[in-house]
């Protein structure tokens, strides 16, 4: 068997374990932190094994028309029928279609579980909104909180820590600040995935950040908005990002994400983050002399989040490795919609005191409790074996035991 039929039985062998994805099943979801911890195996394959492998491998990897072909072939056979259905007796498809009724009934339902659910969720960010509205005068310091809400938010373990920074407060001049700086700032910087795209040169238009809300409207879908105080850096009060979803519903049901629009940032001049200049000499050859050439070229930024990326229209083989990258930001564009409407916005001073990340933490470690247990039940009977060994070294009858002494 030569290397390309070996590499075409590989990927069929691949393609036929893997399940195929139902045609109206979401397309991006919101990142979540998998809980599978990966494991490595045990290697006894033979080096001629690996050799071949790695040969299957390069071959694959140094001409990307065969793999575009390879995919395109196998591609048609995902979800073909098997003829299965087919060759049931009469009573049994009459059956099947019996079940199709019941299922079409179960998808009706689902549809209005799903509407419930936003119309519950429209129902409440209205009784969240005049929340949201204290704290931003909070954060901002148009409004004061009073003693009642202090108490109510100072817990148990931290009313000694309290008195001991009031008293030394009294002992020393302390200079007055208006609300909260850097509270938004501070708050998604805390959150992994915004600690990662927002940069240095972002934290000074960041910290004029006073504000971030959300809303929803009449079409499926949801908007965010990013209040800044005036600034260096553009001209725009109020940023806005729109997610808008599919008119018709998923397969379960759910809502479909579409695509994004965000707002066109007013940059002053010579104060656009999402752009870096780069200057260049050029020599003329006939002349022998110098110029300077300016040149912008696109600079990682936060405010990239107001120019979500855009599928394209058109789908095209040879392009497979562009697609998969323009999917992959399309999914963390939406994730971060999802994180700042569901977890960053109604918990954000906890983002600020970083207990949010505790709780995201407690989940890991929760896992890893639980992730060895063969390893802990081995080192346990490791331990029984042991003890079993000392008996001899025990004290003797008249001899006191070691005091235990407990902490």
């Amino acid at each position: 068997m030569d290397q390309s039929s070996s590499a075409n039985v590989d990927i069929k062998k691949k393609q036929q374990q893997e399940a195929p994805t139902p045609q109206n099943t979401p397309i991006f979801s919101a990142p979540i932190n998998s809980s599978v911890r990966p494991s490595v195996p045990v290697i006894e394959e033979d080096m001629e094994t690996i050799q071949t492998q790695g040969t299957r491998e390069s071959v694959l990897a140094n001409n990307p028309q065969l793999m575009a072909m390879l995919q395109g072939r196998l591609g048609n056979l995902v979800g073909a029928p098997s003829g299965y259905l087919e060759n049931l007796g009469p009573d049994v498809r009459r059956r099947v279609k019996g079940l199709k009724s019941i299922q079409k009934k179960h998808s009706a339902l689902e549809v209005e579980f799903q509407k419930e659910i936003l119309a519950l969720e429209k129902k409440y960010l209205e009784l969240y909104t005049p929340l949201y509205q204290k704290r931003a005068e909070f954060v901002s310091g148009k409004a004061e909180p009073t003693d009642a809400e202090v108490e109510e938010g100072v817990s148990d373990d931290e009313h000694e820590d309290e008195e001991d920074k009031e008293e030394d407060d009294d002992e020393k001049e302390v200079e007055k600040v208006e609300g909260i700086p850097e509270f938004w700032l501070t708050a998604l910087k805390s959150h992994p995935q915004f600690g990662e795209i927002i940069t240095e040169k972002d934290e000074e238009a960041m910290k004029h950040l006073v504000d971030v809300r959300m809303s929803y409207f009449d079409k499926p879908g949801f908007r965010l908005d990013f209040e800044f105080s005036p600034n260096d850096f553009f001209t725009n009060t109020i940023l806005s990002k729109t997610y808008f979803y599919n008119e018709e519903l998923g397969y379960g049901g759910e809502f479909v994400y579409d695509h994004a629009e965000g707002t066109k940032i007013e940059w002053k001049e010579g104060k656009d983050l999402s752009v870096t200049v780069e200057t260049k000499k050029q020599r003329h050859k006939g002349t022998n002399k110098t110029r300077v050439v300016k040149k912008t070229v696109p600079a990682e930024t936060f405010f990239s989040f107001f120019t979500p990326p855009v599928a394209p229209e058109d789908e095209d083989a040879e392009d497979l490795d562009e697609d998969d990258d323009i999917d992959e930001k399309l999914e963390l564009d939406y994730g971060l919609g999802e994180e700042l409407k569901d977890n960053i916005i109604p918990r954000a001073v906890d983002w600020f005191t970083g207990k949010a990340l505790q709780y995201q933490d407690h989940g890991d470690q929760y896992e890893d409790d639980f992730e060895y247990d063969d390893e802990d039940d081995e080192e346990d009977e490791d331990e029984d074996d042991d003890e079993d060994d000392d008996d001899d070294e025990l004290p003797a009858k008249d001899e006191k035991a070691p005091e235990c002494k407990q902490q």
